[in-house]
């Protein structure tokens, strides 16, 4: 009597999306569960920047660089700044972080990339919409939004954030030095965002050479969504997306190449 050949078992249905669920899951008991306050601090932070800024630059300033409202203006700045700041690091360090799961075949470094980049995007998100709703509450401002321009700005910093930390995951993996290096260099960062100033106030003979950072069209770009009446005529989102995409394709060809290299590197 024949008996019938058994059968392989097929993959996994799901598989993708069960790793990145498994991942941010752990990511949110790590990083937000095991704090006191958990998320309170991740609102409370650019809550204290903004407030911080406020109080040194109006006893300076009669007024900020647009409008009249010195933490409406900084939060446009900050709230961007620190969603790069955070998530690019965050990013970059993926695989470091989950490197003992990545042994197991259903995990793969997309998954860590792509789990730790959701979670964190979501709540920064959700912290720039809880502080910026909470300022023009507070101080019963009316603003007109620019709706387009504000969508613009946020494809241009996810794109931004995702690519540098995508790069930076393979250059801080592969050459554990670069990390430094990358922090020591980020450091003068927050002047050169564009943050507490817009660049029409950088004099002429060095804007070109200050718009050659991204995060000054990112900022001003905001700040156009949230000012009715600044035009950011110095802003090129193209050119925010060629390096965007130029950084995102090398950096996930070279973790491609060499990401099994890396997990077996200590």
């Amino acid at each position: 009597m024949a008996f019938p050949a058994a059968q392989q078992p097929g993959p996994r249905r799901f598989r993708t999306f069960r790793s990145i669920s498994a991942l941010v899951l752990r990511e949110m008991s790590t990083s937000y569960g095991t704090s006191p306050g958990g998320y309170i601090w991740a609102i409370l932070e650019p809550v204290a920047g903004v407030a911080l800024l406020s109080i040194v630059f109006n006893l300076i300033l009669r007024s900020p660089s647009l409008g009249t409202n010195f933490p409406y203006f900084y939060a446009t700045g900050l709230l961007p700044f620190l969603f790069y700041m955070s998530i690019s690091g965050q990013i970059a360090a993926s695989i470091s972080y989950s490197r003992p799961f990545l042994s197991y075949p259903a995990v793969t470094f997309m998954d860590a990339l792509l789990a730790r980049f959701l979670l964190n995007a979501l709540t920064q998100f959700l912290v720039m919409v809880i502080v910026m709703t909470g300022i023009i509450w507070i101080f019963d401002l009316n603003p007109i939004l620019n709706w387009p321009a504000i969508m613009l700005a946020i494809g241009m910093l996810v794109s931004l954030t995702l690519s540098v930390g995508v790069m930076n995951c393979y250059l801080s993996t592969r050459f554990p030095v670069w990390a430094r290096i990358w922090a020591v260099g980020n450091r003068p960062m927050f002047i050169l965002a564009g943050i507490i100033f817009i660049p029409e106030n950088v004099p002429a003979r060095f804007r070109d050479l200050f718009m050659l950072n991204p995060l000054p069209h990112i900022t001003s770009q905001m700040r156009k969504g949230f000012f009715a009446t600044y035009d950011a005529v110095y802003v090129s989102p193209l050119y925010v997306f060629v390096i965007s995409l130029v950084l995102g394709i090398f950096g996930l060809l070279f973790l491609t190449r060499h990401h099994k290299d890396i997990l077996l590197m200590r």
